[in-house]
């Protein structure tokens, strides 16, 4: 007998059901992990996408936060144009109240009326509305 006759008559006899059984559990094995993505390869593609997807998130932030920026400003610029549109406003209604109490000032009103050709009254006549009663003297 040769060493390789011997070794072989040596070695344990395995069953034909265990023969059976390890393909069995290997397939089931296979289709079991046939339903999840391997780890090794999966991993890296997701965080190449993991990575692209922070940057677009990122980059829409930012371009949101320079969108938002930029209309705060705008209105900034718009308030204060209205600020000054508002002071000029407040200045033209002081020079007109101040237009107008000139021309109302007493001197001014008793030139004018002079002007007109009217006279002042010599004699005053007032209403006291409570009595019902002429005061003065009237000439009619």
């Amino acid at each position: 007998m040769t060493t390789a006759i011997a070794r072989k008559s040596h070695a344990p006899k395995v069953s034909t059901k265990a023969r059976e059984r390890k393909p069995v559990t290997e397939r089931t094995a296979e289709i079991i992990l046939g339903f999840f993505p391997d780890v090794n390869s999966g991993a890296r593609a997701t965080h190449k996408y993991f990575a692209k997807f922070l940057t677009i998130v990122s980059l829409v932030g930012f371009l949101a936060l320079l969108g938002i920026n930029t209309l705060l400003a705008q209105d900034a610029f718009t308030l204060s144009n209205l600020k000054l549109e508002a002071k000029q406003l407040a200045d033209q209604r002081d020079a007109i109240t101040r237009s107008i109490d000139t021309y109302a000032a007493p001197e001014n009103l008793a030139a004018l009326a002079t002007e007109l050709g009217m006279r002042p009254s010599e004699t005053p006549v007032f209403l006291d509305l409570t009595a019902a009663t002429e005061s003065g003297v009237s000439r009619g």
